[in-house]
């Protein structure tokens, strides 16, 4: 039998070391699905609930396993469903390769069904490259240009092929004019600065006597580095979240998340520095970096495309972080006045005594804050944690302490909901021996976790370390939004919209086979987190939290928060009286500062 387009597409992945797809069928992609089966499922096709997921467990994977994801859907809906997941690629610069059908070429311009002109579709989130492939010859070069792209830019890249196309006898290109041959392999280079470049940021740094570093996911692979040049310059290093897992959360000088979901370590660092390095972080949030003219600054990033923005830099420098910080130590002067560093450490003690106080606060059942810090101490030394958008985020961002081999990732800049749970699936397919945790809010639970729970019982079995623990803080509340509304627009809840339904999750979860676990007593959560950790099989913990937790920003006053308090009091609604009964106590404990205005 002859090979037809499908079986050359399947054997040219291969070929590119591609060996999990993350999918779902449709009559578009049918042709695909039959060379499946004759390639005895190779690359593995890994069976999501719906389109959008597979689009987030494929950035997962990447996300996790440091190669590029791959995601398949079928013509029109299924196409249509990658987007959110696609564009979470995008913005986080994850590299991921959408493969999808399109309705037969005869039809094409026909007004048929599920025919959507996918090329214009897909121009904005596979801006760099995105084409589709009519003739078989085609083929080839189409697929490894994406992939090759999609690793190079770390970004988006989409091939569509109609379904006909898929049974045609693949041939290759010719020998011949208007052909295009091909090849394998993604070269690879380190990219470091001009010395002139060097010596002038350099001289920036050397300049200043309370420098502050910022470092984001593109710091990751420069661990060492990051801790030589920040000991040089007697500096204090804050993260941007995705960047959380590149530097340990238990170095004194580490001063945590940056930004509304960040801490007060990082938001004083920022406001009192003279001197600012941001190594492989576009943190969009100017307001919480210095402010203009008050800080000189330098900025590396690998992506010229990216340099420049956020701040008014002196350099910019374009290089990969590890060799850049490796070129540019040894012409930094040691900082010999220790005042800076040890005001930083002595912020960053102070920091975590009040996230043990915050923790520590009463709550109606529970704290969500409490659930999150009893964590740190049961962490596992290699665990993949994903957290949610919402303020499940602000819990992972300010409490979990990562070190050493741990991972930990979210949607970063899209900031999508539902991305926590298929997250973890893809890092469970990327790292199958490694225990994986995805810290997830009811709204995201209620929205896409639910339903990929069913592929986590469908997969669990195969994965060396079975664990999989999706913890819900369940609150009945958007509660994050709900925080935003009272904030900014001084409305107490508007019920219709932030209210959702209390689920059973951990029945729901025992129903497929899984390990379920409500907790509704502060006394139970601990217990519950390492009962979860001793599972034979993934587990959902239902923890009862209490909505009436605020995630106060890292500069907050107290009368700040007492303006929100007081758009709480305005609700008549029952809810709004339980709300009423206990906020204003837990207003002085919450405070970054324990309560004192002068240090909130």
């Amino acid at each position: 039998m002859s090979t037809k387009v499908s079986d050359y597409l399947l054997q040219r992945l291969r070929e590119w070391d591609v060996t999990h797809v993350f999918a779902y069928p449709g009559d578009g992609i049918n042709g695909l699905l039959a060379a499946w089966g004759r390639a005895d499922d190779n690359p593995r096709f890994v069976q999501a609930r719906h389109e959008e997921m597979a689009a987030f467990e494929a950035v997962g994977y990447a996300k996790f396993s440091g190669k590029v994801g791959v995601c398949v859907a079928t013509s029109g809906p299924g196409a249509i469903h990658l987007l959110n997941g696609l564009y979470d690629a995008k913005l986080d610069h994850v590299p991921v390769v959408a493969i999808v059908g399109q309705t037969n070429r005869s039809a094409m311009g026909g007004s048929y069904q599920q025919e959507v002109d996918l090329l214009s579709l897909y121009k904005d989130v596979a801006s760099d490259f995105c084409e589709m492939v009519t003739v078989p010859e085609q083929l080839p070069n189409v697929l490894d240009r994406a992939l090759r792209t999609a690793m190079a830019r770390r970004t988006v890249t989409a091939v569509i092929i109609p379904a006909d196309v898929h049974d045609l006898p693949y041939a290759p290109p010719e020998h011949a004019f208007k052909m295009v041959p091909s090849s394998l392999g993604m070269p690879h280079s380190t990219v470091v600065p001009d010395d002139d470049d060097l010596r002038r940021a350099a001289d920036v740094l050397n300049s200043g006597g309370k420098t502050a570093i910022l470092i984001g996911q593109g710091a990751r692979g420069a661990r060492a580095e990051v801790k030589a040049v920040a000991d040089r310059l007697g500096a204090g290093v804050a993260k941007a979240l995705l960047g959380k897992d590149a530097l340990n959360d238990d170095l004194p000088y580490v001063t945590g998340a940056i930004g509304l979901l960040g801490t007060r370590p990082s938001y004083e660092m920022m406001r009192e520095c003279d001197s600012l390095l941001v190594i492989g972080s576009s943190f969009p949030y100017s307001q919480f970096l210095p402010k203009f003219g008050k800080a000189r600054g330098v900025q590396i990033d690998i992506d010229p495309h990216m340099v420049g923005m956020r701040y008014p830099f002196e350099v910019n420098l374009v290089g990969d972080a590890a060799a850049t910080l490796r070129r540019l130590l040894p012409l930094l002067e040691q900082m010999e006045d220790p005042a800076w560093r040890v005001k930083i450490e002595a912020n960053v003690a102070r920091w975590w005594e009040v996230m043990e106080r915050r923790a520590a606060v009463e709550a109606d059942p529970v704290n969500p804050e409490y659930v999150v810090h009893a964590l740190n101490a049961l962490l596992p030394d290699d665990v993949i944690l994903s957290a949610d958008s919402g303020s499940a985020a602000n819990w992972y961002a300010r409490h979990l302490k990562l070190s050493g081999a741990m991972r930990g990732s979210l949607s970063g800049t899209l900031a999508t909901m539902g991305a926590g749970v298929p997250y973890a699936i893809g890092a469970k397919f990327a790292h199958g021996d490694r225990p994986a945790i995805a810290l997830v809010g009811d709204g995201a639970m209620q929205m896409n976790g639910m339903a990929e729970l069913i592929t986590v019982a469908k997969y669990w079995q195969e994965w060396a370390d079975p664990r999989l623990i999706v913890a819900v803080l369940n609150n009945r509340d958007l509660n994050q939004v709900t925080w935003e509304m009272r904030g900014m627009e001084g409305a107490p809840q508007f019920l219709p919209s932030q209210s959702i339904p209390d689920v059973a999750y951990a029945d729901f979860a025992r129903s497929l086979g899984l390990t379920g676990i409500r907790v509704e007593k502060p006394d139970e959560v601990t217990g519950a987190w390492e009962s979860a950790l001793a599972a034979d099989r993934p587990c959902v913990l239902d923890f009862v939290t209490d909505p009436a937790v605020p995630p106060i920003p890292p500069h907050s006053t107290l009368e700040q928060i007492e303006a929100t308090a007081s758009s709480v009091l305005k609700g008549d609604s029952d809810r709004a009286a339980v709300l009423r009964q206990g906020f204003k106590a837990k207003i002085q404990d919450l405070l970054p500062g324990g309560g004192h205005s002068g240090q909130s």
